[in-house]
């Protein structure tokens, strides 16, 4: 037991040391499926699949407006990268899917994403819609709806997924770091 108990310990102990951006990126080409889904999007209400978004570099990330700190720190985060690239920015868009459409309503969702880029589309669906995508790219979430004394709670991953302009699957990040964000965008930019 004590074996085990130091193996745990030297395994933690060995990704000290390396940078979070280092630590939080994989590359996945070849090994996630391409984009693919049909949404609305609540920025104009227009219904839209992964084929809208073809030449673009594309982030996909899962959320919900009424999320207390991930999301709008990622979504700031992403703010603040796709201000840095200057006119490159026009070539990406961030795909920010709601988790939690039965609160996050088309005009809820579009005042929550316009307040941090215009490159960010906020995404919506049924509960099936948002489940299916979520499936294809292995992303947990759970929605416990509110009830009598109990407010509604959401829980989601943290994984960011990042796709070349083609479509295909290129990237995912666990961490929402402004240096995390900016490492595969300009990788796939130069690409």
């Amino acid at each position: 037991m004590k074996h085990l108990t130091a193996l745990a310990i030297l395994a933690v102990l060995a990704g000290c040391g390396r940078g979070e951006t280092q630590r939080s990126l994989t590359a996945i080409g070849g090994v996630m499926p391409p984009l693919s889904f049909h949404l609305t999007r609540a920025n104009d209400g227009a219904t839209v699949a992964a084929g809208n978004y073809r030449g673009k570099i594309v982030a996909l990330y899962f959320g919900y407006t009424h999320c207390p700190d991930e999301c709008p720190t990622t979504l700031a985060n992403f703010a603040t990268v796709l201000r840095g690239l200057g006119q490159q920015t026009k070539s990406v868009r961030v795909l920010f899917v709601t988790v939690d459409p039965a609160r996050d309503t088309a005009p809820i969702l579009k005042a929550y994403v316009n307040a941090f880029a215009p490159q960010i589309d906020g995404l919506r669906g049924s509960d099936d819609e948002i489940a299916q995508l979520a499936r294809r790219y292995r992303v947990l979430y759970r929605v416990a709806p509110a009830s009598e004394g109990r407010n509604a709670e959401v829980m989601h991953s943290d994984s960011i997924f990042f796709f070349d302009r083609e479509g295909r699957a290129r990237f995912v990040s666990t961490s929402s770091d402004a240096g995390a964000l900016r490492k595969p965008l300009v990788a796939l930019l130069r690409s």
